[in-house]
C-alpha cells in the first residue's frame, strides 16, 4: 500500500510532460500534474473549461483553487479511482476543492463532494472535538467553507452541545475563585477556566474553543449570546481565550512585529465588546490585565474607557498590584499611569450607591497602599500625590479609619524626595489628619526628622491630649473595678458566715433527732417484752423521766408527782 501511495505521489508530481492531456498546477511550492480527461469526468468546471478552451493552458484559469498539497493529492487519487482517506483535519479542505471544481453528483454519481459531505455529517458534527478540529482546519479556506455551509454546520453543532452542557466552555469564574480561596493573594489562576473537562473516559480531554482564531471565535460567541447561553460560562471561555492569545506574551514592546501587535489589539477590542456587562462575571484582576494590554497595544479610546467603567463597578476587589499600570509613550514623566487610576476612582465613586460603607473603606485602604507604593517613584509629582490622597480622604469621611496609611505614604514620599522645600513638605502634610493617627503612628511621627517641625509639634500636642483623656478614664475604670471587687468580697464573706451557721444548726438538730429515734426504739422494745404491773409502771416512770431529762425538764428524785409544781424559794 505504501508503495502504491509513493507511486501515486510521484505520478502527480512528475516533471512537466509534453502530453497535451495534462494539467500542471503549482501548489505550495510543488508541481502537480493531472490528467485532463480523468479530471473532466469528475469535475464539471474542468469539463466546461475544456469545451471553451480546448488548447489553452488551464493552469492559468485555476490559480485561485483553494487547495493544498494533501487535498490535491486526495482529489487526484479520487479521479484515478483509488480509495481516499478522509479525516477530521482534511475533510473541509477536500470539500472546498470539490465544490470549486464542481465535483457534484449532478455531474457524476457518487462524486467527491457528496462523499465529503456525508463523512462530515456522520463523523464531524456529531462530535464536539471533531467539530472544533474541523473548524481549525478551515482557517485557510474560510470563505469557501462558508459557501459550502460547513462552518454553519459546525457552529450549530457546537451551540447545541453547549446548550446541553455549558461546562464544555469551562468552569464559571466564581466557582474557581471559591475553590482557590486558600491560595496566595496573587493567584494567577483566579480567572482561568477549567482546562480539563472529563465526561466519559479518564484520558478524554475536550478541545477548547479558545484555540480558534478570532475570525472564527467571535462569530461563534456572538451566536451563543443570541441563543442565551449562560453568561458566566461564556465569560469563563473568553478569559481562557485572552490567556491563550494575549496574556501568554510576557512583554509587549517595539520588538514585537507589527502584524502581531495589530492582531492582539483586534482581539482585545473584540473581547471588550463580547464580554457581558454583568458585575462580578469576571475577576477584577482579569479586567486590569486586559486594560494594561489595551493601553500597551494602543487600543481605541472606547475600548479602554469601557474597561475602566467595568473596573470601577467592582474596584473594591482589586489589589495594589492591579493598580500599578505602567506608563506608556516616550514622553512619560511618571513610572505608573496615575491618570488612569484617577479615572477609575471617579467611576467607582460615581457608580457607588450602596448604603454599606464596606466597599468605600476597602477602596480607601487600597488607595493608601497604592500611594505608599508609587511614592517611591522619584518622578511622581506632588500635585498628583495630593489629588489621589484627597480621593482617599473623601472616601474615609465619616468612618473610623485611621490616617496611618496616608502617613506611611507621606513618609515614603519625603524619603524619596529629599529635595522638597519646607513649604512643599508642609503642603504635602496638609492631607494628614493628626487626630486620626494611632498611638504607634504618633510615636513614630514624633521622632520623624523628615516631617516639618510644625507637624511634629501638632502630633505631640494631639498625643498629649489623648493621654490626658485616657488617664481619667483609666482611673475611673480602675476605681470602679476596685469598688466592685470589695463589694463582691463582703458579700462573699457574709454568705459564707451565714452558710456556716445554718449548716451547724442543721447538724445539731439532726443529732438530736437521731437520739430521739434511738430512745423511741428502746421504749417500743421494752413494752413488747412485757412484765409485772409494777415493773411496767416503774419502767414507764423511768422512761418518762428520761424523756424529760432529754428535753431539759428533769425534777428531783424524791418527787412522787411530776404534775405538782413547787415554788422556788430564792434566798434573801
Amino acid at each position: 500500500m505504501e508503495l502504491l501511495l509513493g507511486f501515486v505521489k510521484i505520478f502527480f508530481r512528475r516533471p512537466r510532460s509534453k502530453l497535451t492531456s495534462e494539467i500542471q498546477l503549482h501548489l505550495c511550492g510543488s508541481l502537480f500534474t493531472l490528467d485532463k480527461e480523468l479530471l473532466a469526468l469528475k469535475s464539471a468546471k474542468i469539463a466546461k473549461l475544456l469545451q471553451k478552451n480546448p488548447h489553452e493552458d488551464l493552469s492559468l484559469l485555476l490559480r485561485d483553487i483553494p487547495a493544498d498539497q494533501e487535498s490535491m493529492e486526495l482529489v487526484g487519487r479520487f479521479c484515478h479511482g483509488f480509495e481516499i482517506n478522509l479525516s477530521t483535519e482534511n475533510v473541509v479542505r477536500v470539500a472546498c476543492v470539490a465544490q470549486y471544481l464542481g465535483m457534484t453528483d449532478s455531474h457524476c454519481p457518487n462524486n467527491l463532494l457528496s462523499k465529503a459531505i456525508s463523512f462530515f455529517e456522520q463523523q464531524i458534527i456529531t462530535s464536539w472535538n471533531n467539530s472544533i478540529k474541523a473548524l481549525k482546519s478551515a482557517e485557510n479556506v474560510l470563505q469557501q467553507a462558508l459557501q459550502v455551509g460547513l462552518i454553519d454546520y459546525c457552529v450549530q453543532s457546537i451551540i447545541s452541545k453547549v446548550l446541553d452542557n455549558p461546562r464544555l466552555l469551562g468552569e464559571p469564574i466564581k466557582n474557581l475563585i471559591s475553590d482557590d480561596d486558600d491560595d496566595s493573594v496573587e493567584n494567577e489562576n483566579a480567572f482561568r477556566p477549567n482546562a480539563r473537562r472529563k465526561l466519559f473516559d479518564i484520558d478524554w480531554k475536550s478541545e477548547d474553543l479558545a484555540t480558534l482564531s478570532l475570525r472564527l471565535y467571535a462569530p461563534i460567541i456572538q451566536t451563543m449570546i443570541q441563543h442565551q447561553v449562560p453568561q458566566e460560562y461564556l465569560a469563563a471561555n473568553m478569559c481562557q481565550y485572552a490567556k491563550t492569545w494575549i496574556f501568554s506574551n510576557e512583554k509587549i514592546g517595539d520588538d514585537m512585529p507589527t502584524y502581531k501587535t495589530n492582531s492582539q489589539r483586534e482581539i482585545v477590542e473584540a473581547l471588550v465588546i463580547l464580554l457581558p456587562n454583568q458585575r462580578d462575571i469576571v475577576s477584577c484582576t482579569f479586567l486590569f490585565e486586559l486594560l494594561k494590554f489595551a493601553i500597551a497595544l494602543d487600543a481605541t479610546p472606547e475600548c479602554k474607557n469601557g474597561l475602566e467603567i467595568r473596573i470601577g463597578k467592582q474596584l473594591e476587589q482589586a489589589t495594589v498590584k492591579d493598580l500599578l499600570i505602567p506608563s506608556q509613550g516616550y514622553a512619560k514623566d511618571e513610572q505608573y499611569d496615575t491618570e488612569c487610576v484617577r479615572r477609575i476612582l471617579k467611576n467607582f465613586y460615581c457608580n457607588y450607591t450602596g448604603p454599606d460603607p464596606t466597599a468605600l473603606n476597602l477602596v480607601a485602604e487600597l488607595i493608601d497602599e497604592f500611594l505608599a507604593e508609587i511614592s517611591a517613584d522619584i518622578d511622581l509629582k506632588l500635585s498628583t500625590f495630593l489629588e489621589i490622597a484627597d480621593m482617599s480622604i473623601a472616601a474615609s469621611t465619616g468612618t473610623q479609619r485611621t490616617s496611618d496609611g496616608i502617613y506611611r505614604a507621606i513618609d515614603v514620599y519625603l524619603d524619596k524626595h529629599r529635595h522638597l522645600t519646607e513649604f512643599e513638605r508642609e503642603k504635602l502634610c496638609k492631607v494628614l489628619d493628626c487626630n486620626k493617627l494611632s498611638a504607634e503612628a504618633c510615636e513614630h511621627a514624633a521622632q520623624n526628622e523628615r516631617l516639618p517641625v510644625r507637624v511634629v509639634v501638632q502630633v505631640l500636642f494631639v498625643a498629649q491630649l489623648k493621654l490626658r483623656e485616657a488617664i481619667p478614664k483609666e482611673v475611673q475604670v480602675s476605681d470602679g473595678r476596685l469598688l466592685k471587687m470589695e463589694e463582691e468580697e463582703e458579700d462573699g464573706m457574709r454568705m459564707s458566715c451565714g452558710e456556716e451557721e445554718v449548716r451547724a444548726e442543721i447538724e445539731k438538730m439532726g443529732s438530736k433527732v437521731m437520739e430521739l429515734e434511738k430512745e423511741c426504739h428502746v421504749m417500743r422494745s421494752e413494752i413488747q417484752r412485757g412484765g409485772g404491773c409494777s415493773g411496767v409502771k416503774r419502767k414507764k416512770v423511768s422512761m418518762w423521766k428520761e424523756m424529760k431529762r432529754k428535753f431539759g425538764c428533769v425534777t428531783s428524785m424524791h418527787d412522787c408527782n411530776c404534775h405538782v409544781k413547787k415554788k422556788k424559794v430564792h434566798p434573801r
